[in-house]
């Protein structure tokens, strides 16, 4: 079985971080996400992995590279412009070859994993007359029309798949994982763009089962979120961090107090400050008279002097100095923000990479 993650959407959700940044890679504790995406995937044994790239291509290669380090060998395939998932099949024809595979969206992450999900198909297509061509993924959701939703029989046969209806036929929603047999590529190959001009998956699908295929699924277990806005971002952030075991290999003075499960990284400095996990403090980042709450993941290399700051997701090289209070906010790279002091009320912020900020 192959690997395919898509990561060439242009992220307009998390604009402006992602005016300067692949969405795929915004760290959840410190991590790309996409990361997560890939450990899934070799921990399934899967490790032949296609990455469907677009605008954010080269980033997207240089932090992940050739696959080596997670035990993986990684093929990119470029996508011209963002025509839906369905055409992320299509283009990837050449790579998958007559294999099955694991379709995996790049900005989402679940806590369950791939192993199970992915073994229960492999299982039942060794099963010979009757096998599956396809197995969905589906989560019930507060409001389905909002997804591809699927109508199931009482005895879990997947008989419709419908794309962000008026009238939903169920509250199951597609996640972001598919399993596919090879029989998909015909069925991308035969369905038209929808209205808004994309090969739809859902259409794909569909096809499969007007065309007598087996499509089983499985109601997820655990959270999923998809991390393509700043909020649903900050929750799987603290979902993360919650899983996370204490760790210190960087320095903490006597005068701070760590509280509950922190992770100081390498080279990082905590002095005079209090760190509330679950938390986690990058390589090389300095703590220095502050106050870090719980939910927080800071960055690499970064600076956070006679500050305060909770739940909240910093990138590389922020520098905040003499700031009271920021909660629920997303910092991207090299940004700066700059104090008197003075209390003043919560700051929820989302900024771009290089931004500058001085308050009064």
């Amino acid at each position: 079985m192959k690997g395919l993650i898509l990561s060439g959407g242009a992220g307009t959700r998390l604009r402006p971080i992602t005016h300067t940044s692949a969405k795929q890679l915004v760290p959840i504790a410190n991590k790309p996400i996409l990361f997560y995406g890939i450990e899934d995937m070799v921990e399934a044994g899967i490790t032949e992995i296609g990455i469907i790239v677009g605008d954010t291509a080269d980033e997207i290669r240089a932090a992940v590279g050739d696959g080596s380090r997670w035990g993986a060998s990684v093929t990119y395939l470029p996508q011209d412009a963002p025509l839906g998932l369905a055409h992320c099949v299509l283009i990837a024809h050449d790579f998958l070859g007559d294999d099955d595979f694991v379709m995996y969206l790049g900005d989402n992450m679940l806590q369950q994993g791939l192993d199970g999900f992915v073994r229960r198909f492999t299982d039942a297509r060794t099963g010979g007359d009757g096998a599956p061509s396809a197995q969905i993924l589906l989560a019930h959701v507060d409001d389905p029309r909002q997804f591809g939703v699927a109508e199931v029989t009482p005895t879990g046969e997947v008989v419709r798949l419908v794309e962000k209806p008026a009238d939903p036929p169920s509250d199951l929603a597609l996640v972001g994982v598919y399993l596919f047999d090879p029989s998909i590529h015909e069925a991308v190959r035969a369905i038209r763009p929808s209205p808004r001009g994309e090969l739809e998956i859902t259409d794909a699908i569909q096809w499969l089962l007007e065309h007598e295929h087996r499509v089983v699924h499985e109601v997820l277990e655990g959270w999923w979120i998809d991390t393509g806005k700043k909020d649903p971002l900050l929750e799987c952030n603290r979902y993360v961090l919650a899983t996370l075991e204490a760790t210190v290999d960087g320095t903490v003075d006597a005068a701070s107090t760590l509280e509950g499960t922190v992770v100081v990284e390498a080279g990082a400095e905590i002095v005079n400050s209090t760190v509330v996990g679950p938390s986690i403090i990058g390589a090389g980042t300095r703590i220095v008279d502050s106050t870090v709450g719980a939910f927080t993941s800071i960055g690499p290399d970064c600076e956070i002097l006679d500050s305060e700051i909770d739940h909240s997701v910093v990138l590389d090289r922020v520098r905040i100095t003499k700031v009271r209070s920021i909660t629920d906010s997303l910092l991207g790279r090299d940004v700066e923000i700059t104090g008197s002091g003075t209390p003043h009320p919560a700051l929820h912020l989302m900024l771009g990479d290089h931004s500058r900020i001085d308050l009064d």
